[in-house]
């Protein structure tokens, strides 16, 4: 039978932490639990966040129901929602020369691992004309909820699912809607990403920018202090052309490079897992990355699963934790913390 903080641990990945209040574990298998929300019942994603815990928590072997109490989570007037980021110890950009090649995958992915590392995570989907991160992640149906402070300043809660807080353009359009529009509207809404977004306190905000060196770019480094960048490309000539393109804009712009990653490195068939295949090439992200003097973070394998999870909303790292993709990808996340924790030591 899981423990109660077994069962606590589950909850975790997709809401606060204070959040959950009274958890039990009862000798027949019933699970039991009080979900504390703003404004208690009336809170507009109570059902949501009911059955995405329910659906958690028996997951976990030996628990057959799960009992949900809803209670009201009271907040002290200084940490009512205020938005900015403020209370964000790093930023990170995750960027790429040209589209198509998995950028969001990897955004998506590594915030996950640093959520599972046991990091505060948020991410701003800053694609605005491609907005995918919610259908990664699995909340493509959900509904941001808009607060207004005392001093009339609306501010939005952000979405969250396995340990990660999310905005995106996706929330604000129909699914079909195009977004056409020139500068000063797309400025306008990564301002509001980043300055009236309740992020709270976190370790990292992964940012996931539109592909190029265009207005998202300079608005960004504009907005926000960054702990840094990374460019995604392919073993490709013609992505790594557009990866060192975007790799140089943001020197230009006083932004560190904190490494390159190379996606779809080469291809693992699902019938013979000890071969490999260099569809888009090899070596490039290493040559590049050392004609560029900026580390090389790590190569992601190309396997269905990594594609499947996208589409199913459930990252690689969580649903196939062993692959060599998802080994890869936390491989990636690991050496980032590990660079910006020397980086932050640095006299």
């Amino acid at each position: 039978m899981p423990t109660p903080d077994e069962v606590l641990s589950v909850l975790t990945k997709v809401c606060d932490r204070q959040m959950i209040a009274d958890v039990a574990v009862k000798e027949n298998g019933i699970a039991s639990f009080t979900l504390l929300l703003v404004d208690g019942a009336k809170n507009p994603q109570r059902d949501r966040l009911i059955n995405e815990c329910k659906a958690a928590v028996k997951s976990l072997a030996g628990i057959k129901d799960t009992w949900v109490k809803i209670g009201t989570l009271e907040q002290p007037p200084d940490q009512k929602p205020q938005g900015g980021i403020g209370q964000i110890k790093q930023i990170i950009a995750v960027s790429s020369g040209k589209g198509g090649v998995g950028k969001t995958t990897v955004a998506v992915n590594l915030a996950v691992s640093l959520a599972d590392m046991g990091a505060k995570v948020g991410i701003i989907d800053a694609d605005i004309y491609g907005p995918n991160v919610p259908v990664m992640l699995g909340m493509q149906d959900s509904k941001l909820q808009v607060w207004r402070t005392e001093q009339g300043t609306d501010v939005i809660e952000p979405a969250f699912n396995y340990g990660v807080k999310m905005v995106s353009m996706a929330f604000l359009i129909e699914r079909d809607q195009p977004v056409i529009w020139r500068g000063p509207m797309l400025n306008g809404v990564i301002n509001q990403f980043f300055n009236q977004v309740d992020w709270g306190q976190l370790d990292y905000l992964v940012v996931d920018l539109p592909p190029g060196t265009g207005d998202a770019q300079i608005t960004l480094v504009q907005s926000a202090p960054m702990a840094g960048a990374i460019i995604v490309t392919t073993p490709q000539n013609v992505a790594l052309l557009d990866a060192r393109k975007g790799l140089k804009m943001f020197q230009n712009l006083g932004v560190r490079v904190l490494g390159i990653v190379e996606n779809m490195s080469y291809f693992i068939p699902p019938d013979l897992p000890d071969r490999s295949y260099d569809i888009f090439g090899s070596g490039g992200g290493k040559k590049t990355a050392l004609e560029l003097g900026v580390p090389l973070l790590g190569c992601i394998p190309l396997e269905i699963d990594l594609r499947t999870g996208g589409d199913r909303g459930v990252p690689i790292v969580l649903s196939q934790p062993e692959s060599a993709s998802a080994k890869a990808l936390r491989s990636v996340a690991q050496d980032l913390v590990a660079r910006l924790a020397a980086e932050v030591k640095k006299p």
